[in-house]
């Protein structure tokens, strides 16, 4: 029996988010994503496969390879499992805030390691940066280093104004918020191919595949940080279409 849209939607809403970062994964942080596992620029299928298969694997509660409501009673079950700390069946108000302590506690400690990674990643780029701009490796910037640093910033500047005035509000749209969330429900659509309220991790894979294939301009393996932004720039015009598509298909019914 079909599971009716209403819960399917409710359900599959983790999913639609997961999906969703496969625009998000692709996001820019400095010409670096975080799909990118080796550093080198740019992203493959394999890549980008490994990072969605531990996102399938951590809202695939039951370890059953489908993403069903089986999966929403099964996290449901686990969070209530951790606030009743004695295990007599009941939560009460202490257990609660016990419950809400421990989560604050555990975002705090990762907000605290993402900001020592960021720290160490800037420290890196810094470095990086002052070698380019020691041209002859002397350890340290004469006059004519620093004008021609100031000379090549301007003109990266210019450059860089004109390509945010045309991709901002597609990378708006593919980091997150309502716009990730819309394409993420859209992604959940096509990926349930069966159309039966549940992801296999085959689906769930086709899906992840055909999101490569279409940012992967030039069918070559590999996303390039152009092709990432050319695929952010483009996201909200396809988005239309497909809301345009999905409506014309409901009014025909």
């Amino acid at each position: 029996m079909k599971t009716p849209t209403k819960t399917i939607a409710l359900t599959l809403s983790a999913a639609a988010l997961a999906l969703a970062g496969g625009s998000a994964a692709l996001a820019d942080n400095h010409g670096r994503t975080k799909a990118d596992a080796n550093g080198d620029g740019q992203v493959t299928l394999a890549e980008m496969q490994t990072q969605h298969a531990a996102m399938f694997a951590r809202m695939d509660a039951n370890s059953d390879g489908v993403i069903d409501a089986a999966d929403r009673t099964a996290r449901q079950t686990e969070r209530f499992a951790s606030m009743d700390a004695n295990n007599d069946g009941e939560v009460t108000q202490a257990e609660m805030q016990a419950a809400g302590e421990a989560r604050r506690a555990q975002r705090q400690a990762r907000q605290q390691e993402r900001m020592a990674e960021r720290q160490a990643k800037m420290a890196e780029r810094g470095a990086a940066r002052f070698a380019r701009l020691d041209t002859d490796s002397s350890g340290g910037l004469s006059q004519a280093e620093m004008a021609a640093a100031r000379e090549a910033r301007s003109n990266r500047a210019e450059r860089g104004e004109r390509a945010e005035r045309r991709g901002q509000r597609g990378e708006r749209m593919g980091r997150g918020g309502r716009g990730g969330q819309a394409m993420g429900g859209m992604m959940l659509r096509m990926a349930d191919t069966d159309k039966d309220g549940a992801i296999t991790r085959a689906e769930f894979d086709n899906a992840v595949a055909a999101r490569f294939a279409r940012v992967d301009a030039d069918g070559n393996g590999a996303i390039t940080t152009e092709e990432r932004k050319a695929a952010r720039t483009q996201m909200p015009a396809q988005m239309r279409e497909r809301m345009q598509q999905r409506r014309a298909g409901q009014a025909q019914q």
